[in-house]
């Protein structure tokens, strides 16, 4: 009975279960069929020569020994290396740039220098043969310079490696280049094929009258040439990019003779074995400092034969700011003397000891930063204003406002130690302090020697700078201003006398700026160009808020100083430093603001919103971007203030701005709006500017003298009050080097 029930139940079973079934006998089926598939496939590989051998399959070896004749690696004792992966290499379309660094530097023992240039009516030839002809002497070392035209030449022979002269050390200076932007982009081709060149400069001739802007075409080749070269050598550049205007409205010949004697000196750098040197550091994250690896980088294109443009993404890491990009951010250890002492105290002073020792973490991380520490206590760093004025993209707010141009100035200062701590010092605090001075003093001539030693050797520092213009190059190599006010309280150096003449005897002008806490050191001060006093509150509370100082008899100091200015108003030329903090000082202060400046009478009053480093120390000193005011608000502030000022009979009045610093400047309208010499109309305008020439004309006259003495030219038109002070024959341009459209206002 059972036996004849089995086939019916399996029956219905099989309708019952039979999908189940069916899916999994196909699943096993082809479980099997790929596991012999891929047994099959392993002997067939084992057996199979490579493509194209000469070995034919009679003639193959039994499976074992062929295995242990083609594979050192069979016996387990010998370590076998990773297996690459199969399939060809996938060209990602980025290669991997090697690092310059590793790139060994040839012995130089002879330079070829080789002249390229490319001219269609024959002018730029003439020019080449004459640099030629200008050349140093030829010697054992320099060699009979070559003029080549680039319309006869093969680019594969000169621009894809260095040429390979009779000598095999010879190295090549390269004036002139016209090359194709597929050499730097070949994948094939190294990253910096030219890596072998002593160096290169370029000089570009061109037309003012057809154009008048690099971005309408002047010397626009000679630029893109500059900016190739630098990414072929891996930043090789001798000398700043040159140009000649060869409209006659311009002295080209004058420019050429600057280009070739700074080129000249660096070939005789060269063959002292000198090198080109290493490029600045520390010089401040300038908007006009973009580098011409940007584009690079942060594109967010990839261009295409067909000239379509595809997407691409950067891997580059976010730039996070470094806590020790500036001394602003520096962690070192800090000195105090709060004046806590009791009188009558017996105890013996310690004996002074340098201010910023060599061996100390702040000397190391100021040096690394770029600053150069001059002596015990001093320090001189390039201004970031500098580099923006070198490569003809502005200069700051002193040059709209006094006519002093970036590129020419020195920023410096003999004492790195103050008596605040403010709460927008980019510091924080983390200088020396003090209300006393307890350190090694060092004399006036190894502080002003080491600081111009400093500056120059920033300055030649910048030739290897993109967009470093050589005529401003050749310009700067001659300070002819100083700004006493880099970091630390200046008038705290006890022979602050002493260095002030030492500067104007070399006719370099000084701007000195203190915080209104050394009356003493301020009553004796001697004669300086332009003297500026820091005021960043105009009550007791604000000021202890705001510059937190270290005196207790603080406000009493600062008052002292409001009348000591007022006493040198007609000695010296003196300035109101006001620091707007929003949030700090600028709501409802007005009023006491204009006190301050009836009490002083200073002949300028310059107003300037905060600036935001943007540290973790800024947030711990109760600062944020939200302390930041909008120009905006500075303007409307100004006008308060202003108005403030004719409240109380005060003629003061909105002399220039200079809206890219956020900087707004007020003058004494009695003593500098005044008719302009030689105007014919005899209108009146504002005299801002300074007269340099005639105010060391007046020092070395040896008799009294006061501001209107050396006044300058009118301030320029584009400078007033709603014109944005940005010079005109300069370029504004944005983080990447783009140029930006000055806003003007109405």
């Amino acid at each position: 009975m059972d036996f004849l029930q089995l086939p019916s139940e399996l029956l219905h079973l099989w309708h019952t279960h039979r999908t189940e079934i069916l899916l999994s006998a196909g699943l096993l089926f082809a479980i099997v069929r790929l596991a012999v598939h891929w047994r099959t496939r392993r002997s067939r590989e084992a057996l199979t020569p490579p493509v194209l051998s000469p070995v034919h399959e009679k003639s193959l070896p039994p499976l074992e020994q062929q295995l242990v004749e083609t594979d050192p690696y069979t016996d387990l004792s010998v370590p076998r290396p990773p297996r690459p992966k199969a399939g060809p290499k996938r060209v990602t379309g980025n290669k991997k740039a090697k690092a310059i660094s590793t790139i060994k530097e040839p012995a130089i023992d002879t330079i070829q220098p080789v002249i390229f240039y490319y001219t269609l009516g024959g002018t730029t030839k003439t020019y080449a043969e004459q640099l030629a002809s200008a050349l140093p002497s030829p010697s054992q070392q320099i060699l009979i310079p070559e003029c080549l035209d680039l319309a006869q030449i093969d680019y594969d022979d000169y621009f894809i490696s260095p040429p390979k002269p009779p000598n095999a050390n010879t190295a090549f200076l390269s004036n002139f280049l016209a090359h194709l932007r597929e050499t730097h982009h070949d994948f094939r081709i190294d990253t910096a094929p030219l890596a072998g060149l002593a160096g290169y400069a370029v000089f570009g001739f061109g037309d003012k009258r057809q154009w008048n802007t690099e971005g309408e075409g002047y010397c626009k080749d000679a630029v893109d040439v500059d900016k190739w070269m630098a990414r072929l050598t891996g930043g090789k550049r001798g000398f700043p990019l040159g140009q000649g205007d060869t409209s006659g409205r311009g002295n080209v010949e004058m420019r050429v003779r600057e280009w070739t004697e700074g080129l000249t000196g660096i070939m005789a750098a060269l063959a002292r074995g000198e090198g080109l040197g290493e490029g600045v550091k520390g010089s401040g994250e300038a908007v006009e400092s973009a580098d011409e690896k940007e584009d690079e980088e942060d594109s967010g294109t990839l261009e295409l034969e067909d000239g379509r443009a595809a997407a691409i993404k950067s891997k580059r890491k976010p730039n996070r700011r470094s806590r020790t990009d500036d001394l602003e951010d520096l962690k070192a250890p800090i000195p105090v003397d709060f004046t806590t002492s009791r009188p009558g105290s017996t105890t013996v002073p310690p004996p002074p000891k340098a201010m910023v020792p060599v061996n100390s973490p702040t000397y190391t991380s100021l040096t690394k930063q770029g600053y150069t520490i001059v002596g015990s206590h001093s320090g001189v760093k390039i201004c970031r204003w500098t580099k923006s004025a070198l490569r003809g993209r502005g200069s700051c707010y002193k040059y709209s406002f006094y006519g002093i141009a970036s590129h020419l100035c020195m920023e410096a200062t003999p004492s790195l130690s103050c008596s605040n701590k403010c709460v927008f010092c980019w510091r924080h605090g983390t200088n020396p302090v003090g209300t006393t001075w307890r350190w090694t003093v060092d004399p006036p001539d190894l502080v002003f020697a080491g600081m111009k030693e400093g500056h120059y050797k920033k300055i030649k520092m910048m030739r290897g700078v993109p967009g470093v213009r050589a005529e401003r190059f050749a310009e700067a190599m001659q300070i002819r201003h100083c700004a006493l006010s880099l970091v630390g309280e200046p008038i705290f150096y006890p022979h602050i006398n002493e260095l002030l003449a030492m500067l104007h005897k070399e006719h370099i002008s000084s701007f000195l700026v203190c915080n209104a806490q050394h009356p003493d050191q301020l009553a004796t001060l001697g004669p300086v160009t332009q003297l500026y006093v820091s005021i960043d509150a105009s009550n007791k509370d604000s000021l202890r808020r705001i510059d937190r100082p270290l005196h207790r008899d603080f406000w009493e100091r600062f008052i002292r100083c409001m009348d000591i200015i007022r006493a040198k108003r007609f000695t010296h030329r003196t300035v109101f430093r006001l620091t707007l903090v929003k949030g700090f000082n600028i709501d409802e202060e007005a009023e006491g603001y204009a006190d301050l400046v009836a009490r002083a009478l200073p002949a300028f009053v310059e107003v300037k919103g905060v600036t935001y480093c943007g540290t973790s120390t800024a947030a711990g000193a109760g600062l944020s971007m939200g302390n930041v005011p909008f120009y905006e608000e500075v303007q409307a502030f100004v006008l308060s203030l202003e108005a403030a000022l004719q409240r109380r009979g005060l003629d003061y009045g909105i002399a220039a701005e200079h809206a890219h610093s956020c900087c707004i400047l007020l003058a004494d309208r009695e003593r500098f709006y005044k008719p302009s010499r030689g105007d014919e109309d005899g209108g009146r305008k504002w005299h801002t500017l300074i007269d340099y020439a005639a105010f060391f004309r007046c020092l070395k006259s040896g008799n009294a003298f006061g501001p209107e003495d050396y006044v300058g030219a009118p301030t320029p038109e584009w400078a007033l009050w709603g014109r944005g002070g940005f010079d005109p024959r300069d370029e504004r341009v944005d983080r990447k080097g783009k140029p930006r459209v000055v806003e003007v206002v109405q």
